[in-house]
């Protein structure tokens, strides 16, 4: 029996191309660690990793204008697994949500008809994890559930709403870019609509302001300088006409790196805000030599900015702060430009750009922000990652910047000095935090190295090119080439090339560069070698250049099959390689058709001038070869029998005819082979029917069959076994059957019939036929039609070609740029990603079942039953089923190249949102509180223990969990910048206010705060005995907290902030102003008000309380959460460093934690890490530690109750 060596199980599947202009926006990198792509009215997801095509959504009408991933910062469970969940918007108002995995529509959402502007998803509140909202043209917003596709309320503006933007610090502020300005809402809630219209603001162009209005000679030379005079951005008045025409800006978001901070880009120049003074603090300007932007991305972990050129360079830039410090003296203001200067660190590789290639969008992943994908117009996309390399040398200075140096520490864990490699985990751990100005020393400390940056590019994924396509699959497998065989389908494009792609994986298997002009045809002449055609422009006389090339895939190696043919003569028609693949015939326009031997590349007849004109034509099946072979059997017969028997007794006839055999085997072991006779029809333009036989280099004329009266001009021809099809260019077919001697014709009413193919297999009668307006299947035994589809009807595209791929598959080419595999149903329905066999494994949890991709991650995080990290779960005790077993190796097998396999690691692996940010406090604030409680760091009086100095803090982009007294120094250069960009009266009094606030009224400012202390000095004596009643009063929130500020009562002013509302506020005064322990206070009032039902923020006020070192009260919460898994692991951290759980009773909570972890573990199949976990808890424990050792000792499989895989709901760590 041959063994079974080849996979020809071909799936459903999309090869894309050019992209659609609606599609510039229609591009999103998840957490999930897969990019989606919008490609006309399809969607594209890539793995970055291995840069392949994983999965194609089709379901879409219109060309799909957007696309977003759903957020994953949630505590993962069996109930609230991981999933790949997207949301796609196309142009003509639908929105779609999409379970990835098994390409399925989870709900479809339609308010209007016209594209959809924007589109994101909340993720702020724990309980609901299905909020999407979506900008509807012209002024709507809308807040759906993704999940059933309810609406839960829509707001109307007064202008068109063009783009949004939220707030990562402050959930409930939204900014909408709209034709005229933009929108502030403070009041956004999931619950109910704005209740107001919001805060309406225009924006000044920066080339209508008055730094650009000023006489050419009064400004300074250069941009920065120019630009640093560009002073009031925003205003509450409308622009004249002439500045609205000037507003340009192309992109408007919050900067998620730090609060109250936006980004507005113009083609030249990036201006960053200040939204409390609503004042530029800092501008990246572009030389007049320099490329226009098209988008920007700000960064998170890092205040850098990732840069979309116009020519597709991408580019980083990393914020450096220029404020001078307070004791120093600016000897020239117009020569120090005081602001936030955005070096340039790194850039990659421009692409030629042309009229059809242009660069649309970048994204970054969000894990680690240090890779980037660029989407170019003709479907290219470029990964490119950015690298870290340490240098000794200074060369920063040769270039005028300060040098970049690497991170202190990673999550509270000093890094080695003299370490020879930065690591690129992401973004943070390659470069250290901004430095501020003034506060921060500019030398490096002990163990930070000078690092620069450099980008690779790591993959690259091609597209099709242009329509119009010519498709040619392979031969078909039969059990002769089994062992062989690979399904390989020919793209002919209309520049000259042809691609072949391995249908199996979808992969490009090769691009070869054979014609100068459009290809016309394909046909395989073996399953490693084609024929195909082009022809060019034709000239004044209609004389055309044809290209007949032959070309092995092997070799590559490309010949004119045609020889010095083909210079000004009528065009190729077509081509047609007979059954065998002996013959080809050549049929020209105008011209008599031409027979070629393919074996031998010779021209056997060029037929005569009064030869008819083909209008179609096809070879037939049946040929003589197995006659042949009978007679070259019986020759091998005879001539053995020759060898024993005397010459006397062989006849005269029985000699010459073992003669001619034996000349005919001496050619077959020449590798010339038997010329089999064939036979090809073909039909006029009369519709009259020819017969030819071709035998050797002998053309043999036939019979005629006169032409049917029920059929039009015949375009096409197909014949399989007993069945002859004919197609005419009115939409009629004509079923011969030749046994029988019976036509039957059936009108379609489709119009021309372009081309029909028989399916390939022995007994498959399916037709394939295609239309100008569509395609359909035929089963000629019966005669009637199996699937259709149309233009404008079920599809919006126009098909170019047609093939079968295999017995039950067709391939589709379209007018979208797209090639299509379809089911012989012919409905554009996505495969499931498990499904797929690709040439690179994928590293994709998500394509587990729930509780499978729990166990994966408990697997990888945490072994402390063995000694070492072993990526093989068959040496563990995991009672699951083998299919389940084998799907959690392979993605364990697509890590086996990684290195550093550890916590923070895995956790980013995964794209664990809620993961990364709740582990990353916690493991910063644990090793602080376990140093500071040291015997060898004592603590200094009035101080907590986060408060001791440390060498590295926790990144600004938290805000409110950093450090008391790295946060003030952040908010005092915050002043500084923004004392020097004042630039009216209401900047001044904002200043002050800020100042006071801050403890620095001491400090003689400037003219108005010299005034306000005068007013405030007088009434300081009444108001100190009588500020609770000004709070009692609320007369003016803001004055009230200024006064009690400036009495030393904070710690009121606090308390009268959260009275009113104002929790974001005191908890800001609380860090820049209390001690240690009032601050601790307020912050702990805050965490309450954000466990409540109305606010429902659990997971953020877990964090605060981390960053007050409570560990035993985030302990408890995050086991009243159900959250075991991470309830566990935090207790088990906390004792591993020493950081003393503060209670009378730790053990009860530790027991319980750990009891529930190890019944988790066990519902999810590890039986030896819960009965570790059992273990640790103690008396707790005991209970289910008996009973799991007696399951154990039994040899029984444990099968948890509904009642305790219902408790184990939770993240395992």
């Amino acid at each position: 029996m041959i063994p079974y060596t080849v996979n020809i199980k071909l799936a459903a599947r999309t090869l894309t191309g050019t992209l659609n202009l609606q599609n510039k926006t229609a591009v999103d990198w998840g957490w999930q660690g897969l990019i989606a792509q919008g490609c006309h009215s399809s969607i594209l997801i890539i793995d970055p990793k291995t840069a392949q095509t994983i999965q194609v959504l089709e379901r879409h009408k219109a060309s799909v204008v957007k696309v977003k991933w759903s957020r994953e910062n949630y505590h993962h469970s069996l109930s609230s697994p991981y999933s790949l969940r997207l949301a796609s918007a196309d142009a003509a108002g639908k929105i779609i949500v999409w379970d990835v995995v098994s390409g399925m529509a989870h709900c479809e959402i339609q308010e209007h008809t016209k594209p959809i502007q924007d589109m994101d998803w909340l993720w702020t509140q724990d309980a609901s994890l299905d909020l999407l909202l979506a900008v509807h043209p012209p002024n709507y917003i809308v807040l759906w559930n993704g999940d059933t596709g309810t609406k839960l309320w829509k707001k109307s503006y007064a202008e068109n709403i063009l783009s949004f933007s939220f707030d990562l610090f402050e959930p409930s502020n939204l900014a909408l870019l709209t034709s005229e300005g933009i929108v502030f809402i403070t009041d956004f809630s999931h619950s109910k609509p704005p209740g107001s219209g919001g805060k309406k603001v225009y924006i000044a162009s920066p080339h209508s302001s008055p730094a650009h209005s000023k006489p050419a000679a009064a400004q300074p030379t250069g941009a920065k300088k120019a630009l640093n005079k560009v002073k009031v951005l925003i205003t509450n008045e409308k622009p004249t006409a002439e500045a609205v025409t000037l507003n340009d800006c192309l992109q408007l978001s919050y900067l998620p790196s730090k609060r109250n901070h936006m980004l507005l880009l113009y083609p030249r120049e990036i201006l960053i805000l200040d939204l409390e003074l609503s004042q530029t603090v800092g501008v990246v300007a572009i030389e007049r030599s320099g490329v226009p932007f098209i988008q920007v991305i700000p960064c998170a972990q890092r205040d850098a900015l990732y840069c979309l050129h116009e020519n597709g360079c991408i580019t980083l830039r990393v914020c450096r702060s220029t404020t001078p410090s307070p004791n120093e003296t600016v000897i020239d203001p117009e020569q120090n430009v005081q602001e936030l200067v955005y070096d340039l660190r790194s850039q990659c590789d421009a692409i030629r750009v042309t009229k059809t290639v242009r660069p649309y969008r970048v994204v970054i992943c969000p894990v680690n922000e240090n890779n980037a994908a660029l989407i170019v117009s003709d479907g290219r996309v470029m990964l490119w990652e950015l690298k870290a390399h340490a240098s000794k040398s200074s060369s920063g200075l040769s270039s005028g910047l300060p040098p970049l140096y690497s991170p202190v520490n990673f999550c509270g864990t000093p890094l080695l000095q003299n370490q020879k490699c930065i690591p690129d985990l992401s973004l943070n751990t390659m470069i250290g935090h901004s430095l501020i100005s003034g506060v921060d020393s500019p030398r490096p400390l002990a163990g930070q190295q000078e690092v620069h940056l450099k980008f690779l590019l790591t993959g690259l994924l091609s597209g099709l090119p242009l329509p119009p396509f010519s498709l040619r699959m392979c031969p078909p497998l039969t059990t002769k080439n089994i062992n062989h065989y690979q399904p390989l389908l020919a793209v002919g494009t209309s520049n000259g090339s042809v691609l072949v792609y391995n249908l199996t994986s979808g992969l490009l298997h090769k691009e070869l560069s054979v014609h100068s002009c459009e290809v016309r045809g394909i046909e395989w002449v073996s399953l490693t070698s084609f024929l195909s055609f082009a022809t060019s422009v034709p000239n004044n006389l209609g004389l055309v250049r044809n290209e007949l090339q032959h070309v092995d895939l092997r070799t590559g190696r490309c010949f004119a099959f045609r020889g010095e043919r083909g210079n000004d003569e009528p065009a190729i028609e077509m081509i047609k390689v007979s059954h065998l693949k002996q013959y080809l015939v050549v049929v020209f326009r105008d011209k008599p058709l031409e027979l070629w031997d393919v074996r031998t590349g010779t021209l056997l007849r060029e037929m005569a001038k009064n030869f008819p004109t083909v209008t179609a034509l096809e070879w037939s099946p049946s040929h003589n070869l197995k006659s042949l072979k009978k007679k070259q059997l019986a020759a091998r017969e005879a001539m053995a029998r020759q060898t024993t028997l005397a010459d006397a007794e062989q006849s005269s006839v029985e000699s010459s005819v073992i003669s001619l055999l034996q000349d005919a085997e001496s050619k077959s072991e020449m590798s010339q082979g038997i010329s089999a006779r064939e036979h090809f029809v073909f039909t006029d333009t009369d519709g009259q029917v020819y017969h030819i036989t071709v035998e050797g280099n002998t053309v043999k004329d036939g019979a005629r069959i006169p032409p049917d009266g029920s059929m039009g001009s015949i375009a096409c021809i197909t014949w399989k076994g007993d069945t002859l099809v004919l197609g005419d260019v009115d939409g009629n077919l004509n079923f011969w059957d030749l046994k029988a001697r019976l036509s039957r014709a059936v009108p379609t009413h489709r119009g021309w019939v372009k081309k029909i193919r028989f399916a390939p297999g022995k007994g498959n009668q399916k037709l394939l036929v295609m239309y100008t307006d569509g395609a359909e299947v035929w089963d000629t035994k019966e005669v009637q039609m199996v699937s259709s589809i149309r233009v404008g009807r079920n599809v919006n595209y126009r098909i170019l070609d047609i093939d079968w791929c295999t017995s039950d598959k067709v391939v589709l080419a379209s007018d979208d740029g797209c090639v299509r595999v379809l089911e012989m149903a012919m409905k554009s329905a996505s495969y499931r990603m498990d499904e797929q066999d690709l040439t690179d494994p994928v590293w994709c949890p998500y394509l587990l079942l729930p509780r499978a991709a729990l166990t994966l991650k408990a697997f990888l995080l945490l072994q402390p039953w063995s000694d070492t990290l072993t990526m093989d779960i068959t040496h563990v005790d995991y009672k699951e089923k083998d299919e389940i077993k084998g799907l959690i190796q392979e993605q364990l097998n697509s890590l086996s190249n990684r290195k550093s396999l550890i916590h923070f690691f895995f956790i980013r692996l995964f794209g664990d949102e809620s993961d990364l940010q709740f582990w990353t406090v916690a493991a910063h604030y644990v090793q602080s509180f376990a140093q500071s409680c040291q015997p060898s760091g004592s603590v200094p009086e009035g101080q907590t223990p986060a408060e001791v100095p440390q060498s590295s803090h926790l990144d600004i982009c938290h805000d409110i969990l950093c450090e008391s007294s790295f946060f003030q120094r952040f908010q005092l250069e915050r002043v500084r910048l923004q004392e020097v960009k004042r630039s009216s009266y209401e900047h001044t009094k904002k200043c002050a206010d800020q100042l006071l606030l801050l403890g620095q009224h001491t400090l003689q400012i400037f003219p108005y705060c010299t005034s306000v202390k005068l007013c405030f000095g007088v009434y300081v004596s009444l108001y100190q005995a009588a500020h609770k009643l000004f709070a009692g009063l609320h007369l003016c929130l803001l004055e009230g907290v200024q006064l009690l500020c400036l009495i030393d009562k904070a710690a009121d002013a606090c308390r009268y902030l959260q009275t009113y509302g104002e929790w974001n506020r005191a908890a800001w005064l609380a860090k820049v102003r209390l001690s240690p322990a009032e601050s601790s206070d307020v912050l702990k009032r805050w965490a309450e008000h954000l466990c409540s039902p109305q606010v429902n923020q659990k997971s953020k006020a877990i964090l605060v309380l981390l960053s007050l070192g409570c560990f035993h009260k985030v302990g408890e919460m995050l086991h009243s959460m159900r959250y075991f898994d991470r309830a566990a692991l935090f207790i088990e951290a906390c004792l591993k460093y020493g950081s003393s759980l503060t209670t009378a009773s730790p053990h009860k909570l530790i027991g319980a934690a750990f009891v529930d972890y190890a019944k988790l573990l066990r519902s999810i199949g590890l039986q030896q890490g819960a009965v570790l976990w059992a273990s640790r808890a103690g008396e707790a424990g005991k209970e289910l530690l008996d009973e799991l050792c007696q399951t154990e000792s039994m040899g029984l499989e444990p099968s948890p109750t509904e009642e305790e895989v219902d408790n184990s709901l939770g993240n395992v760590e």
